[in-house]
């Protein structure tokens, strides 16, 4: 984490836009590989990473938008998360379920992404004369959130299949013929240490909150999807933590 926060640094004293790019793709792929290093550490020492809830405040405007976003996050990151509604489409806080190291990252990560969205939000405005503000916000975060979590999506898969492929590694040094009863083969202790993983934390979410109502589809009239993927697509996912607790998007 380190290494991710002094990459993020250097990435916004960037001179260019792809010096940028390239210093955050960089610590993307090493906060996923951290993901990984956690995941398998804990596989054999359960007591150094054991899951947990945080729940975390979020605050208007367009807490239902900062609310997806962060459910995204901790979706793509192996956690669960539970929205916590507050009347009138507003959302006042989420529960985000998972292993203590997976937990910090999507803490991370959520903190520097709102920060960039909402300094990029309060700019836009709707081309279409007549269009709300509210609405176009609306849907630009949508956007926002639809591409960072597939981009996040992206990056957790290419450090899991990194990681099968260094377990194949391992395996490749038996001798020839040998096979051990119960014993993994090549590529997979890593594919099952994340499966584990995701039914644990499935399972904690489910025993917490027993009768969760399925969350409705958004409904969104705003034009501003596409300004806000593209948004996502250019964000650093993973900069500075912010020193203390307080709302969301306060």
């Amino acid at each position: 984490m380190g290494r991710v926060r002094k990459l993020l640094a250097k990435a916004e004293r960037a001179g260019t836009p792809e010096e940028a790019l390239t210093y955050t793709e960089k610590a993307v792929e090493l906060m996923a590989c951290h993901g990984i290093d956690m995941a398998l550490l804990a596989a054999d020492d359960p007591h150094c990473d054991e899951i947990g809830a945080t729940r975390m405040e979020v605050a208007d405007p367009y807490s239902a938008g900062k609310a997806r976003l962060l459910g995204w996050t901790a979706a793509a990151l192996r956690c669960r998360a539970v929205l916590h509604q507050a009347g009138g489409g507003r959302v006042a806080a989420v529960t985000v379920f998972g292993f203590a190291s997976d937990r910090e990252r999507v803490d991370v990560l959520f903190t520097s992404l709102l920060l960039q969205a909402t300094g990029q939000l309060v700019h836009g405005r709707p081309e279409r004369a007549g269009e709300s503000v509210a609405a176009y916000r609306r849907s630009w975060l949508h956007g926002f959130a639809v591409s960072v979590h597939r981009r996040l999506c992206a990056a957790e898969r290419r450090a899991a299949e990194g990681g099968a492929a260094g377990d194949g590694h391992t395996e490749g040094r038996r001798p020839e013929g040998m096979r051990t009863a119960g014993m993994p083969t090549a590529g997979t202790r890593t594919e099952l240490v994340l499966a584990d993983r995701r039914d644990r934390v499935d399972r904690a979410y489910a025993e917490a909150f027993p009768s969760l109502e399925q969350g409705r589809r958004p409904v969104l009239s705003g034009t501003g999807f596409r300004a806000g993927a593209a948004a996502g697509d250019r964000a650093d996912l993973g900069a500075r933590s912010v020193s203390g607790r307080r709302a969301l998007g306060a």
